[in-house]
């Protein structure tokens, strides 16, 4: 005897159910990617030199004087990129944790490891969130 759609009680049962394990997975992966999320932001706040750049208010002629002795040189004076990228909106696109982490880790060459005080770090912040 052959099944049709008309011998089974819930035709879309099948259907339903593949839909329910669709959403389900969509939700563990909201859940990994908030984990991970909440995860960085912690690390960020735990930083004691994050804590003490972010606890300064920067100022950002002093930092731009700091980006034209440290960093024209790869990105240009008006920031429009050279052997470094184009810095431009830099801070729409990245966290103020990343651009410090950026800044002082040298972790993508050649891209030099850069060891400001925090004021300094925070005047360059203040610059780098005006381009």
């Amino acid at each position: 005897m052959v099944s049709s759609a008309v011998d089974k009680p819930y035709p879309n049962a099948d259907l339903e159910n593949l839909w329910q394990q669709f959403l389900l997975l969509i939700l563990v992966i909201v859940a990994i990617f908030s984990l991970v999320w909440l995860g960085n932001r912690y690390r960020e706040m735990q930083d004691p030199y994050v804590q003490s750049v972010m606890a300064i208010p920067g100022d950002a002629d002093r930092g731009e004087a700091i980006f034209m002795n440290n960093c024209a040189g790869c990105h240009r004076a008006d920031a429009s990129g050279l052997v470094g990228p184009k810095l431009w909106g830099v801070s729409e696109r990245k966290s103020q944790f990343a651009l410090i982490q950026q800044v002082v880790s040298g972790a993508t060459p050649p891209m030099p490891q850069f060891q400001p005080s925090p004021q300094e770090m925070a005047d360059l912040l203040q610059y780098l969130n005006h381009l």
